[in-house]
């Protein structure tokens, strides 16, 4: 079976999401829909300097916080894979895109980043 598609449905959702982090004072530095070999679907892919750094869990809980005083329904929660900001894959989209003045709606994808290889993604942002 193909990966599914990232549809405008997806895009909404993740939209929802950073205006929620955004709203909450959790800004993410990073934020893009990623297709990666470790999974079989998309990823919303967050990094945030504002995040717990050293605590996954607590970290997931942070953003979980802030959907919930968004009042974002659980059926509209896309599936979010938190990462680190010292994590290699974020480090390499930081530093590629350090003089990008608007990344927004970028297409990446077929390349690596850290430790990573992106076979598609679709940019937020990236700073």
């Amino acid at each position: 079976m193909g990966t599914p598609a990232l549809v405008s449905f997806d895009i909404e959702n993740g939209d929802s999401v950073i205006q929620a982090m955004d709203d909450d004072g959790k800004t993410p530095n990073v934020a893009l829909w990623a297709k990666l070999p470790d999974y079989e679907d998309w990823r919303l892919v967050i990094a945030s300097d504002r995040l717990d750094q050293v605590s996954p869990l607590a970290a997931y809980t942070e953003i979980n916080d802030a959907l919930r005083k968004a009042k974002i329904p659980s059926h509209r929660e896309p599936t979010i894979l938190m990462k680190p900001m010292d994590d290699p894959m974020i480090r390499d989209l930081r530093e590629a895109f350090a003089t990008a003045a608007d990344t927004r709606g970028m297409r990446l994808g077929g390349q690596k980043f850290g430790d990573k290889y992106l076979e598609d993604a679709v940019v937020y942002r990236i700073k």
